[in-house]
């Protein structure tokens, strides 16, 4: 993951108590509502996992990530819906500790923590499994047709949510709300509107992608030698994540792929090697549309900790210029740290006579996906539409992404009408998404038959927590909005899941073109969110 899961309680603490007492009523009610479910599903399934592995003790699998994506729908979503009260340990993504706890037991033969250490880098994805049974996935949420309080009455929201999205700050305005359970429209103004969504552009890149690939997919890069030449290529795999600092965490290691590859090439007697670098995995321009920008590198399959310039992970930092050469020189010192003397790198293409002599892998999918949409990253959002396109067999430039992008949410039964996607990270202002798209990606990747989708919702901000959300909703909806951000100048959106003062799951997406600034537009697609999440409006 991109934080470190499990942090101290006493970390978040001070933030969580001084929030509890205005979320600690409503979350009481959620809880008894959806309690005896709970205690339901548990008494049902609970039998029939063994405890984690202790000697004497019969061994568990090792839980598969698609299915920790489908459990992490009941931890994160029941987070949303208010299941959990406000004390207890919180982990990095704002979900309860405990509750993830829970449900990975739960589901211990069956689901996997896709953050979990870098055991398998360089391994290939694991095979696929059944997909698990709705009910473990959604149970939890209290969004189910037989709830036991309705979804909020239309024109009652009409009346509330009307004067607070007529604000003058938001100039022209795309929304929409619906019942996630139901699928039903509870709120529409101009929701077929085709407007500029910024970020929120990445909510549909991200279920593009893994429907086109799988929650478990992950990105290779590979060393490998050409014995004709005694060259040496580093072959971009399109992992952006790709590190060289010494503590990696759970992201592929070049410092890992330099002393695997220097190994192999003792053994065959190579001491000096001439070093080159592949980028031939994407095509077109490197340069997005925006030009250059400290939101986003040069767009290129080779590159090592985003081509930042600082220690930063993310945000706005200085980027190389050219990150696929900067990756090939820090390959070339971190190989003559091991005792192979290399060449200064050159761009090269490998060929099939080629060996590989190591290959270093990406977290899964899921795990890529959530960081994206926590941390709005736009060098994972251009990666993630290019391997989209080379999926679908489209070239992997902004062209072929965009088109990529919109097949697969076409190919879902998703309304794509008046969508025009250009880029896959929402900075290309001529990209066209309308909320009535936005609020049905969402209900799709709560569907129980796409489990693999689930961590478009869950790798969304936790309001007053996490990402981009981290600093606002201090005083209305901390914890029970989950949402994606989306800034440009003159363009702000908001487009997530909120739980409402009844416990139902709603799915809301508000588009603003021509704000009038961002902290006024800000403020005024908060409050909309807010008085969702306060309405019972029945």
């Amino acid at each position: 993951m991109v934080v470190p899961e499990l942090r101290p309680w006493r970390a978040a603490r001070p933030h969580v108590v001084r929030i509890a007492g205005a979320v600690r009523p409503r979350l009481t009610r959620a809880a008894e509502t959806v309690r005896p479910r709970l205690a339901r599903v548990a008494a049902a399934v609970g039998p029939r996992f063994a405890r984690p592995d202790r000697p004497g003790s019969p061994r568990v699998p090792r839980p598969k990530t698609w299915q920790f994506t489908a459990t992490a729908a009941t931890a994160g979503l029941a987070l949303a819906a208010g299941v959990v009260t406000a004390a207890g340990p919180w982990d990095s993504s704002g979900q309860r500790t405990a509750e993830r706890d829970r449900a990975v037991a739960l589901q211990a033969s069956r689901g996997t923590d896709h953050g979990t250490g870098r055991a398998g880098a360089g391994t290939p994805p694991r095979g696929p499994q059944a997909a698990p049974p709705a009910p473990s996935v959604l149970t939890a949420l209290g969004g189910t047709a037989t709830a036991a309080r309705s979804a909020p009455a239309a024109k009652t929201l009409t009346g509330i949510l009307d004067p607070l999205l007529k604000n003058p700050a938001l100039g022209r305005r795309s929304a929409a709300v619906i019942d996630v359970a139901t699928g039903e429209r509870l709120y529409a103004t101009g929701s077929a509107d085709a407007l500029t969504p910024a970020s929120t552009t990445k909510i549909a890149t991200a279920v593009a992608a893994l429907s086109a690939m799988g929650a478990d997919h992950r990105l290779t890069t590979r060393a490998v030698y050409e014995p004709d030449t005694g060259e040496v290529v580093l072959v971009g795999g399109g992992d952006p994540t790709l590190t060289a600092r010494k503590d990696a965490r759970d992201s592929a290691s070049l410092r890992d792929l330099a002393a695997r590859s220097a190994a192999a090439l003792a053994k065959r007697g190579v001491r000096e090697v001439t070093l080159s670098y592949d980028t031939t995995l994407y095509k077109g321009g490197t340069r997005h549309p925006i030009g250059v920008n400290p939101n986003l590198a040069a767009v290129t399959p080779l590159m090592v900790d985003e081509a930042r310039t600082d220690d930063s992970s993310s945000g706005p930092a200085p980027r190389v210029p050219d990150p696929a050469a900067d990756a090939a020189r820090k390959f070339g010192d971190l190989l003559k740290e091991h005792g192979i003397k290399a060449t200064p790198p050159g761009p090269s293409k490998s060929t099939t006579r080629a060996t590989t002599l190591a290959t270093v892998s990406s977290p899964p999918l899921a795990s890529l996906v959530e960081r994206m949409l926590t941390h709005s990253d736009n060098d994972l959002a251009e990666a993630l539409a290019r391997h989209t396109a080379l999926a679908t067999g489209r070239p992997a430039d902004f062209a072929g992404g965009g088109a990529a992008i919109t097949a697969r949410l076409k190919q879902l039964g998703l309304p794509v009408k008046g969508a025009d996607v250009k880029d896959g990270s929402g900075l290309d202002r001529r990209d066209k998404l309308t909320a009535d798209l936005l609020t049905a990606l969402l209900a799709k990747a709560g569907d129980p038959a796409h489990p693999e989708l689930r961590p478009a919702l869950t790798g969304l901000p936790v309001a007053g927590f996490t990402g981009t959300l981290a600093g606002r909703y201090g005083d209305g909806a901390a914890g029970v909005v989950r949402a994606k951000t989306g800034t440009l100048t003159g363009v702000n959106s908001l487009a997530g899941t909120v739980v409402d003062k009844d416990g139902r799951l709603l799915a809301f997406a508000f588009l603003a073109n021509g704000t009038t600034g961002q902290a006024p537009a800000q403020t005024a697609l908060d409050k909309a969110t807010t008085a969702l999440a306060a309405c019972g409006c029945r």
